[in-house]
């Protein structure tokens, strides 16, 4: 009796790729705006390949890095829960493709395909563990502890095995509105965890060794 071929692992990517949905590919170079705080939320976006930025602006004027979003990830999920307008901004690091599906058409193929709905929810639940971890982070952690954990998150720390990971090209100044400190601080930081060999600067961008993780669990 012969046994069955293994079943192939559900690609998102591939399904959205396909005929049977309806959507727009669009392209997008370095510092392309997706979309602005205060435009209409009726698509959500998924990243087919590149990095994007989320960022949203206080009434005093005050901008924050919200997420640091690449290749497979959602995004503009917000129409989904009645959102009409986007509360935040969301802008390209680099050079991105992003398809682009209506918030009907979405809930059509959440309906229809069981494994897309099935990929969604655990995904949308991550970004809220996610988020509640940042505001721990926030709230306990030192500056230190907080900049190595953006790295690892950058890297995209535990995805697969590779001991080493790239990050995407972010400034000194990004990252430290990401972890609420100033570029300085960063600067000393990031020194320091070069010295260690925890991080590596190459002819290709940044390098994160997974020893870095040893900053984050360090009491």
């Amino acid at each position: 009796m012969k046994s069955k071929a293994p079943k192939r692992p559900f690609s998102v990517q591939a399904y959205l790729d396909s005929a049977g949905v309806s959507k727009k590919i669009k392209a997008y170079r370095k510092g392309g705006v997706v979309y602005s705080q205060g435009d209409p939320a009726n698509t959500v976006m998924f990243i087919k390949e590149g990095v994007v930025k989320l960022t949203t602006v206080s009434e005093a004027g005050k901008e924050a890095v919200v997420a640091i979003l690449g290749t497979g990830d959602f995004f503009g999920e917000g129409c989904m829960a009645g959102h009409t307008v986007r509360l935040g901004s969301a802008t390209a690091i680099g050079a991105c493709s992003i398809i682009d599906i209506g918030k009907e058409e979405m809930i059509r193929v959440l309906h229809r395909e069981h494994a897309l709905s099935d990929h969604f929810i655990a995904y949308m639940l991550s970004r809220i563990i996610r988020v509640e971890a940042d505001l721990v982070d926030q709230l306990f952690n030192s500056s230190e502890k907080r900049l190595a954990r953006t790295l690892l998150l950058l890297s995209r720390y535990g995805k697969d095995e590779s001991p080493q990971k790239k990050v995407p090209k972010v400034s000194q100044e990004m990252l430290a509105e990401m972890i609420g400190s100033t570029r300085s601080r960063v600067n000393f930081f990031m020194n320091k965890f070069r010295q260690l060999g925890f991080i590596e600067y190459g002819g290709d961008g940044l390098h994160v060794n997974s020893s870095l993780l040893s900053v984050v669990l360090h009491e």
